[in-house]
């Protein structure tokens, strides 16, 4: 499994030889920010499904410095949070609105945004920005309880698949090694 995830991620000599990267070198090239094992692939992957839900472009942002606090694999944690893409944020975002809705106990169902009008285009602000709050609170919350229970749903994934091939491995080996003493 480590083989196949470090075809797919930059190495160090990459950090390493980007001039925009040199002045956090000492940092970024920490030994366990690339190291792949069980429990850094574990953090990263839950780490950027958590961070992929943050809004505009600071995903990454969020995924390099998480990678850099709780010290997991920074490739996969960058990598992990591209599952938000154009075609999949619209359903993620309305999913958390939902669930935002069902925990926030709000009674008001989502409503249409209001008519952009250019003749009365300070009522239409005032009018836009409360349709925002009304509906900001429940995505909010949402979206923190969604990116919550994806990360912790994709940490313990992650742990059971590497078990699940660590196990498979030493049963291959072992069926090898009783083949060859047969």
């Amino acid at each position: 499994m480590r083989k196949y995830l470090r075809k797919f991620l930059p190495d160090r000599e990459a950090v390493r030889n980007n001039r925009w990267l040199r002045p956090f070198e000492a940092r970024l090239l920490h030994p366990r920010l690339w190291h792949l094992n069980r429990h850094s692939a574990a953090g990263a992957v839950a780490l950027g499904l958590f961070c992929g839900l943050i809004p505009g472009p600071f995903q990454m942002l969020g995924a390099a410095i998480g990678a850099l606090v709780f010290r997991v694999n920074l490739p996969l944690a960058l990598v992990t949070t591209f599952y938000t893409n154009p075609f999949t944020i619209v359903p993620l975002y309305i999913l958390a609105y939902e669930i935002g809705h069902l925990v926030s106990a709000d009674t008001s169902g989502f409503s249409a945004p209001p008519e952009f009008d250019w003749l009365r285009l300070l009522d239409w602000t005032q009018t836009m920005m409360g349709w925002m709050a009304g509906i900001g609170r429940p995505l909010g919350i949402g979206l923190v309880l969604l990116a919550l229970g994806l990360a912790v749903i994709g940490y313990f994934l992650v742990k059971a698949a590497w078990r699940l091939h660590l196990v498979l491995a030493w049963q291959r080996r072992r069926q090898a090694r009783l083949g060859l003493r047969s």
